[in-house]
């Protein structure tokens, strides 16, 4: 059975209409509202934690109850002595890049230490050519076979 372009169409385009009005009423069952004499206590269904909810100017307005505030000031004061304790070491790391720096050898060090492979280089190219010169004479006194 052929279903019409139409009919297909129109079930296209109500499906995610039906996929948003489940993802909807998900959320709605995660939070749940009790009357208070002083407004409404919020409940997340998922985690536990509660609020403190007032209507202002037909709004609902809520705070964070007590303890999950102490819970949160208890997280950020973990975290500033975190960061206390990185901006230290990032400190210390500083310090001792400055004196790796101050380790470098002088400029007379530098000259002498280059003047030292100068001559090594100098000396082993004497070498070479001695070699070379050797090899040389080597296939002088060979006779040519052809």
């Amino acid at each position: 059975m052929r279903v019409p372009v139409a009919a297909a169409t129109a079930l296209l385009l109500l499906a995610p209409a039906g996929f948003g009005a489940q993802a909807y009423a998900q959320g709605a069952e995660r939070f749940r509202l009790e009357k208070t004499e002083s407004g409404y206590m919020r409940m997340d269904t998922q985690t536990g934690a509660m609020s403190l909810c007032r209507e202002r100017s037909g709004q609902l307005v809520c705070n964070v109850a007590a303890d999950e505030r102490e819970a949160y000031e208890t997280e950020i004061e973990a975290l500033r002595e975190r960061v206390s304790a990185l901006e230290a070491r990032v400190e210390a790391l500083e310090e001792r890049a400055g004196e790796v720096t101050s380790t470098l050898p002088s400029e007379e060090e530098f000259e002498q230490t280059l003047g030292l492979m100068e001559r090594f280089f100098r000396r082993f190219m004497d070498i070479v050519k001695g070699l070379e010169e050797d090899r040389g004479q080597e296939q002088g006194a060979t006779p040519n076979r052809t």
